[in-house]
């Protein structure tokens, strides 16, 4: 039981490290699209560019690290349920603290967001229309490429849809915060006198990738709203709202 709770534990520690890594360069690159049209285009064709099986290796990688660090989690939760003495409980449950208690919940929460997110900008599903959505700005040779831009702008002028990426990232960095430290507690290169140190490290870089990722669906809600104005007004007639979903041929075939 101990090596195996051993090896779950490393296990979970390697694909959050991966995954810590993975939300500062996603994060980056979201960021691009405040530099403007031309430059995300050009960002995201250039993945979408990449050999097949760069571009699917990464991603299977990914999700591989996401599944195995939630399968992790909950076992190593259920494992500990079990062996914890039910007169031992109020202590545990006091060291632990809220959000240790709570990793669980909010792991549970991200993870039904990342399917949603795929679904939403990925694979598009949700809606579809988006995969339509072409233009030239950014082009590395003035061919039609995929609009990015209009596609994340049009994503985000709908307030429900920013509102729950907004709160998923806050439950994402309260992971964070909590997690961030305890990777290097379960790789075994965290001391007594460095926990401090890494649990201040751990909300630093949590709240920085929660802003990171806010400002994008704020700013567009902010200039939807007519509270700040950033984006070139002419993408903000250009809304993908209900009547327009309700008109495209994509969603009125039988």
């Amino acid at each position: 039981m101990f090596s195996s709770s051993l090896g779950k534990k490393y296990l979970m520690a390697l694909t959050g490290l991966v995954l810590i890594g993975f939300v500062f360069v996603h994060m980056a690159g979201n960021l691009q699209v405040l530099a403007g049209q031309a430059q995300i285009n050009a960002y995201a064709h250039s993945l979408q560019s990449l050999p097949w099986f760069i571009l699917w290796g990464s991603r299977l990688f990914l999700l591989a690290a996401v599944l195995i660090h939630a399968w992790t989690a909950y076992s190593l939760i259920v494992e500990n349920r079990k062996a914890r003495p039910d007169s031992n409980e109020v202590e545990v449950t006091k060291r632990a603290g809220l959000a240790s208690l709570r990793m669980g919940l909010t792991g549970s929460i991200i993870l039904a967001f990342i399917v949603f997110h795929l679904l939403h900008f990925t694979v598009r599903t949700i809606y579809p229309e988006y995969a339509e959505m072409m233009t030239t700005v950014g082009s590395p040779n003035e061919s039609e490429i995929h609009d990015a831009f209009l596609m994340i702008i049009s994503g985000f002028k709908h307030d429900i849809i920013s509102v729950f990426y907004v709160v998923a990232m806050a439950l994402l960095c309260a992971h964070l915060a909590h997690g961030f430290s305890s990777v290097f507690q379960s790789i075994g290169i965290r001391s007594e006198s460095w926990r401090a140190k890494l649990d201040l490290i751990g909300v630093g870089y949590a709240w920085l990738i929660f802003i990171g990722f806010s400002i994008v669906p704020l700013s567009v809600l902010a200039q939807k709203h007519g509270i700040y104005e950033f984006y070139d007004p002419s993408f903000f007639s250009q809304e993908v709202d209900d009547e327009a979903l309700s008109t495209n041929p994509l969603n009125n075939e039988s």
